[in-house]
């Protein structure tokens, strides 16, 4: 991929409202905290130590999710208003990831389903309602937008896939980032699955004992390189890829991160030999840190190469984190520095980075960021300096057919599903709308005859993602009673793509997508094009709706089509045998309002 300008940015987070406050932490000599311990955030938590943002309230914004977006999304206007003043002329398109969406909305509309009262319309209790009020915010209102549910590492592919949209030529400006705010489902959730500490985060330390949660926003501006527009830093590389073996619990050998890693360095025409610092994943969990910890001495061998732990510092933003983590590496590499990580005694035995308590001066050229999410999803992007003046080669793009689909089904057919996939037990526990995944990507294999190889990425357009079942899991706190763990990994929109990728033994990038009805149109856009740049072999599209009075709810109330609750699959792979995809066609599409025709092979 060539060099892709980052040319504006904005972060809001617990360090403050401003890119500047983000910035300043990053190379501050000591690491300051953005964590407090905050009873009154009213998220039920025995240990609330939290990264809370300043935020003012907005009685014409009543959520906190997209109240956090529209405040990042002015910073950045403002500054895109200042560097590039006709940047709304351009061909704009708008990409963001997000682990909860308006979350905050969706409990308030559960609380008022219980009281048998209206549910508010000034907030709608969608996961993709805060992307509407940012094309708002923006002032972008017919700019496409899309969002990815790729839980924690949302953010990170969508500046990874941002910036081959700018180099395909697909867009002059792809805005790109994440957004999540606190809120008690998710917080009793993680504090649920043992994921929080009791103290403080002390990522790849022997005493770890978790995380931190945090809220908040990020955006980048990305554009080619232009003459008389500065950059902030490059994006030069990106890959992506699903561990395929537990749905919350890290493949211990951090072989998909190395994989994703593996796959934005060949990306960028570089080396792990060329990366001068590793923005790490760094959640301070047993498992994921030393997972990580394995991935590094992998892919750098026993060269100890500095490594940023940020979440340490404004706890795990979730959505936000991918895009928070590259900002704070993008300033490390503008200012030569390695940034601090707090934390004190031995480290984690298998970790063979470098972890600076203090600040230090380095020359600084290059970063790998990665991030990993529920469901096993991997992402990577490798980062260059402002001053980046090495050149790459486009990528070679390759036609892309529909190979299969299957008619719409309404039955989970979970023996159907046992006896296709690799892994039948994987189906056997599956929550409905991961079983309906199940069976549509079923139906497509047998009905097709196609062997589905490592390759393969599984993409889940969906509008209704998990509101089912998030108002299943936060039934128990409304009524009082502890959440139940098992239950809360079916919150994440992710799961279900993640679950079908370790049926199928797939390795190929598995998340969901939806901005509204036109999701399986994204869902396409998105797999025809991990497919033509030559991410995966193929490509496993599913559309489902796990549609129920929840949905019927909270969709009439905003005024939106009830979807039923179904679900369909395609098969997109690389060749000519087959329908030829027209890039323009799903693109328009999946910018439209309403769900057009599923395509037929």
């Amino acid at each position: 991929m060539r060099p892709v300008a980052v040319v504006a940015a904005s972060a809001v987070s617990a360090l403050g409202g401003s890119l500047h406050h983000l910035s300043a932490a990053v190379r501050s000599p000591e690491p300051p905290s953005g964590l407090r311990l905050v009873p009154e955030a009213g998220l039920g938590l025995r240990h609330p130590l939290v990264g809370c943002a300043a935020l003012a309230n907005d009685a014409a914004i009543p959520d906190r999710a997209t109240r956090l977006l529209c405040s990042a999304a002015h910073a950045l206007a403002d500054e895109l208003e200042r560097v590039w003043p006709d940047f709304r002329e351009q061909r704009v398109a708008i990409l963001v990831g997000t682990s909860s969406g308006a979350m905050p909305s969706m409990l308030a509309a559960f609380a008022a389903r219980d009281a048998g009262t209206p549910l508010d319309p000034r907030a709608p209790a969608t996961y993709f309602a805060p992307v509407s009020a940012l094309a708002s915010a923006l002032s972008l209102p017919h700019a496409p937008r899309h969002q990815l549910l790729g839980a924690c590492a949302s953010s990170t592919l969508a500046i990874g896939l941002g910036a081959r949209w700018v180099d395909a030529g697909h867009a002059d400006l792809v805005i790109a980032g994440g957004y999540d705010a606190l809120n008690p489902l998710v917080a009793l959730g993680f504090e649920a699955v043992g994921a929080l500490t009791r103290a403080a985060p002390q990522p790849f330390r022997a005493v770890r004992d978790g995380m931190a949660l945090g809220e908040g926003a990020g955006l980048v501006a990305l554009a080619a390189p232009r003459t008389g527009l500065a950059a902030r830093g490059h994006v030069l590389g990106f890959g992506a890829s699903s561990d395929a073996v537990h749905v919350t619990a890290p493949d211990r050998s951090g072989s998909g991160l190395v994989r994703a890693a593996r796959h934005a360095l060949d990306d960028a025409a570089l080396a792990p030999t060329d990366i001068e610092l590793v923005s790490a994943h760094a959640t301070a969990t047993a498992y994921n840190d030393a997972a990580e910890a394995r991935a590094l001495t992998t892919l750098f061998g026993s060269r100890p190469v500095p490594v940023h732990a940020f979440k340490a510092v404004i706890g795990h933003t979730l959505g936000a984190a991918g895009v928070l983590e590259v900002l704070a590496a993008l300033a490390a590499l503008e200012h030569d520095v390695v940034p601090a990580t707090p934390g004190a005694g031995p480290f984690e035995p298998e970790f063979g980075g470098e972890l600076p308590a203090r600040v230090r001066a380095a020359r600084l050229r290059t970063a790998l960021k990665w991030s990993a999410a529920f469901g096993g999803l991997d992402a990577a992007l490798v980062l260059g300096g402002p001053e980046w003046r090495r050149r790459a080669s486009p990528r070679a793009r390759v036609p892309v057919v529909l190979s299969a689909a299957t008619p719409t089904i309404r039955a989970e057919a979970r023996e159907a599903a046992q006896r296709v996939a690799r892994r039948p037990e994987v189906v056997e526990r599956a929550d409905p709308l991961s079983a309906l995944v199940l069976a549509a990507a079923a139906r497509l294999v047998a009905d097709s005859g196609v062997e589905l190889r490592p390759a393969t990425a599984v993409i889940v357009g969906t509008a209704s993602a998990t509101l089912e079942s998030d108002e299943r899991f936060d039934r128990r706190r409304r009524a009082g009673r502890p959440v139940e763990p098992r239950r809360f990994p079916e919150t994440s929109p992710n799961l279900c793509a993640g679950v079908c990728s370790i049926a199928f033994g797939l390795h190929g990038p598995a998340l969901s997508v939806g901005t509204g009805p036109a999701a399986p149109w994204e869902a396409l856009l998105l797999a025809h094009d991990l497919v033509a740049d030559g991410d995966v072999e193929r490509a496993v599209v599913v559309a489902v709706e796990d549609a129920g009075p929840v949905v019927a709810d909270v969709f009439g109330a905003a005024g939106l089509p009830v979807p039923e609750r179904s679900a369909r699959a395609a098969l997109l792979s690389r060749g000519s045998e087959g329908p030829v995809l027209d890039r323009q066609v799903l693109a328009a599409r999946a910018s439209g309002l309403h769900s057009a025709e599923w395509p037929s092979a």
